[in-house]
């Protein structure tokens, strides 16, 4: 969500979402995640999670509940790629996941749907990162330092490639993010 709200604040459009059956949040232990159906809204899962002293006060030391807080303060509740029309995710230019699996999962999805009469590329870029508090805020700001290259581009199709492979060659010595790219049509 750390990218999502400095996307955000710089003003560009920003959506996110999850990929997966189910937002699987950490439990009590790593065999007990605390799972919610996609659209479950982000105040709903967090009333769950605080619903005794014992679990809130065991959410708040393991930051669930502030990652609910931060969800909500960017809407409403999770959604999955996946449900997505075609037609919508056709209006997207571009496509940033900041984990591997996540970006696999993308891929897979546009290559295996219907596509649109339109036939728009879609550029699905990976910032992949480890998934805690200090590498979400490097995360943010890589991404938008790598979003401000793309908006400055003429043509996308013809220059993003470059432009990923520039800013991964320049500007990624100082970070353990591996940077993915590929372009997709739907």
């Amino acid at each position: 969500m750390e990218a999502h709200v400095v996307l955000g604040n710089a003003g560009l459009r920003v959506e996110s979402y999850g990929t997966g059956t189910s937002v699987r949040l950490p439990g009590k232990s790593a065999l007990e995640p605390r799972v919610f159906k996609f659209g479950t809204p982000y105040e709903e899962m967090y009333n769950s999670l605080a619903a005794t002293p014992e679990d809130e006060a065991f959410f708040t030391h393991n930051g669930v509940l502030q990652l609910c807080r931060r969800g909500a303060a960017v809407k409403t509740a999770p959604q999955r790629w996946q449900d997505m029309t075609s037609e919508f995710i056709s209006t997207h230019d571009v496509v940033i996941a900041f984990e591997e699996r996540i970006y696999d999962a993308v891929v897979e999805d546009l290559q295996t749907r219907e596509p649109t009469e339109a036939f728009e590329p879609i550029h699905v870029i990976c910032l992949d990162t480890k998934d805690n508090p200090h590498e979400a805020k490097l995360q943010g700001r890589v991404a938008l330092e790598l979003c401000w290259l793309l908006e400055a581009a003429d043509d996308l199709v013809v220059e993003a490639p470059g432009i990923v492979e520039s800013f991964q060659e320049e500007r990624m010595t100082h970070t353990q993010i591996k940077v993915l790219y590929q372009l997709c049509y739907l």
